[in-house]
């Protein structure tokens, strides 16, 4: 009973650190925007495949093939803000939320040209022989995963509190037209939030392909999996959102060992219905305001 439900929480936790990655980028763009970016779990799949290319098949050493499929994937991220971002212009939300569909299924489509239609994946930072703890077992990848993933979130952590441009980020997420008038360049603050989305993303499909193996389709259920993850822990929230992804990951882990494999994607459905219907500010969201709201009359 003990060694499965350590198993359970051992094969959870590289799964909650990839959708919190995912849901981090989600929130990221959605801070800077209010756009919600459903091709984030396309930089997944690009960081991942383009490191099968580069570190897989190529051989090229780790220093060298992570930094470039990061910038190639962010290259990606900073092109989707100027398709989808148009300061100073009033588009529709649902427009842009259509455009970052059709962004995504662009990519994945592409992806399949450039590659094919097989199930990839490259080797382990450190080999495939697991560790044992009371009886459970995990691969030293999940380490890679749970250690990078903690370190990614100790940076955002320090960016947002101390760095001038993560502080100037999050006044454009307050207010964009006061950030505007004293003096923030706000186009600029929404293409660098792009940009470390799209980073974030690439990360995640470096360090989980080794463990999960990867496709050109896998993006959109990983932009799924993250925007339920960030409506969970809250909408904009970078605590809610590595939240929402481990909560994720840890029901599916559960399901998955004491029901059935079959219905783990079921609970993350079942979840995001209940929370869009009860609880849709999330875990870590912004409490309601009373009274009346100011109208926006103006567009950013």
């Amino acid at each position: 009973m003990i060694t499965d439900i350590l198993q359970a929480i051992f094969a959870a936790l590289p799964v909650g650190c990839m959708y919190a990655l995912v849901a981090l980028g989600v929130a990221l763009i959605f801070n800077a925007t209010n756009i919600i970016n459903f091709a984030q779990g396309e930089f997944v799949m690009l960081g991942g495949m383009t490191m099968v290319t580069l570190y897989g098949e190529t051989h090229w050493p780790l220093y060298l093939a992570i930094p470039a499929t990061i910038a190639i994937t962010t290259f990606v991220g900073m092109a989707l803000m100027k398709v989808s971002y148009r300061p100073g212009k009033s588009t529709s939300l649902i427009i842009v939320l259509i455009i970052t569909i059709g962004a995504s299924l662009f990519i994945s489509g592409s992806a399949l040209h450039v590659w094919d239609g097989d199930i990839h994946r490259f080797p382990p930072f450190s080999g495939d022989a697991p560790l044992r703890l009371l009886g459970a077992t995990i691969v030293p990848q999940s380490l890679w995963v749970i250690g990078l993933t903690f370190l990614v979130v100790t940076f955002l952590v320090i960016y947002f509190q101390f760095n001038i441009y993560g502080k100037a980020m999050k006044a454009c997420s307050l207010d964009r037209t006061a950030a505007g008038l004293i003096g923030i360049r706000v186009k600029s603050m929404v293409l660098l939030s792009f940009a470390m989305s799209a980073a974030l993303g690439a990360v995640g499909g470096i360090i989980i392909t080794p463990l999960t193996m990867i496709d050109y389709s896998g993006g959109m259920l990983l932009a799924i999996k993250g925007f339920s993850a960030a409506m969970l822990g809250g909408m904009g929230s970078f605590v809610g959102a590595v939240i929402g992804g481990f909560i994720f990951s840890f029901l599916e882990s559960f399901a998955a060992t004491y029901v059935s494999s079959a219905l783990k994607e079921l609970v993350t459905f079942i979840v995001i219905i209940n929370v869009l219907l009860f609880m849709p500010r999330g875990i870590m969201g912004p409490k309601a305001k009373e009274g009346l709201e100011e109208e926006r009359v103006l567009e950013d």
